[in-house]
């Protein structure tokens, strides 16, 4: 039942959700910032691929471990000049060589990969030297009325939102993954429940 779900009802309602308004402003807000050789954590459907520019960009490589999402990514929008690679993987166990990109992008994965530090880790190692790791990210609320919420309703969420969590602090998972938060900032994203409306965005740096 729960193949059943993940093939056919979780797409539409990740495409629901990760495509609203309120989300694709977050996305614009560090996508176009990305140059280089380009990593994206957790590609999905590829809603960022039409947000990179392709002044910019030499190439970008996503990687999804989930082949009905990946299939929509191929298919994605995106500037005709990107060089564009969909491939199978995890951001806990990257099939790169080290020091391969001068950029990595991830865009409401963190929430969602099952060791946040694995990833973090994987990503610092693929990273070039002077590399940069841009991010926007929701999780833990610091208002304690909503993170009473957000605590009380992961369970629930989790199952239904394709083990996304509520309660991950961003800053936070980020500086302790090995990366320096060189700027941030944050809010609740408009139109959004607050549980799930608390983003983090900015760049950060491997220490």
């Amino acid at each position: 039942m729960a193949s059943l779900y993940n093939r056919f009802v979780l797409p539409g309602l990740l495409k629901c959700a990760c495509s609203s308004p309120g989300i694709m402003k977050q996305r614009a807000k560090v996508v176009p910032l990305a140059s280089g050789r380009v990593l994206e954590l957790g590609i999905g459907m590829g809603l960022n691929l039409a947000l990179y520019d392709g002044d910019k960009v030499e190439s970008v490589t996503g990687v999804d471990p989930a082949p009905e999402l990946r299939a929509i990514a191929e298919a994605a929008p995106r500037d005709p000049r990107l060089t564009v690679r969909v491939e199978d993987g995890t951001a806990e166990a990257l099939p790169f060589e080290d020091a391969s990109f001068d950029c990595v992008v991830c865009t409401f994965t963190l929430c969602s990969v099952q060791a946040p530090a694995a990833a973090l880790a994987e990503a610092r190692r693929v990273l070039k030297p002077g590399g940069r790791f841009l991010y926007c990210e929701h999780g833990l609320a610091p208002d304690a009325g909503v993170a009473r919420w957000q605590r009380r309703v992961e369970p629930l969420w989790k199952r239904i939102a394709g083990g996304c969590h509520l309660t991950r602090p961003v800053h936070a998972t980020i500086e302790a993954g090995g990366l320096k938060v060189r700027w941030q900032d944050s809010l609740y994203i408009p139109g959004a429940p607050r549980i799930a409306g608390w983003s983090e965005w900015g760049e950060a740096a491997p220490l």
